[in-house]
């Protein structure tokens, strides 16, 4: 008799621990999203940066987000000749967060440089590409819109 009380009482704690656990679990915040984004297309630079402004603001902020440059794209990031919509966009989104990665293969290839580049870029040394699986690694979403 003395072990099935015990047993009952084993399980009624069990459920009582279970059910403040999972109060805690819906009280707490969400989990920080990591994101990375992915831009080689010129032609979807704008987009791009439309795409991270909605994000930063449908997270209201709670969010990590990383955009790794090359190709073509890298161009549209030159800081003379560039539009003022797209500096001042791209300057917005670096105060809230944003870390800007530049392929170092497509710099080398485009004979751009970090200072040729708007404030706020990184080189990724090793390759955009390389850059983007590394950010996979450490659980960060892929997103090439």
């Amino acid at each position: 008799m003395r072990r099935r009380d015990m047993f009952r009482a084993v399980l009624a704690g069990t459920g009582t621990l279970l059910g403040l656990r999972a109060v805690q679990a819906a009280t707490t915040e969400p989990s920080r999203q990591k994101v990375a984004y992915h831009l080689s297309d010129v032609d979807k630079v704008n987009f791009v940066l439309g795409n991270i402004k909605n994000h930063y603001g449908g997270t209201a902020g709670n969010v990590d987000i990383v955009l790794v440059v090359h190709g073509p794209a890298l161009a549209a990031f030159k800081s003379k000749g560039i539009s003022a919509a797209i500096s001042g966009r791209f300057a917005g989104l670096v105060q809230q967060g944003l870390e800007p990665h530049a392929c170092a293969n497509t710099m080398q290839g485009m004979d751009i440089s970090l200072a040729d580049l708007l404030a706020g870029f990184h080189a990724a040394d090793k390759g955009g590409v390389v850059k983007l699986a590394e950010l996979q690694g450490q659980g960060y979403a892929y997103l090439r819109p």
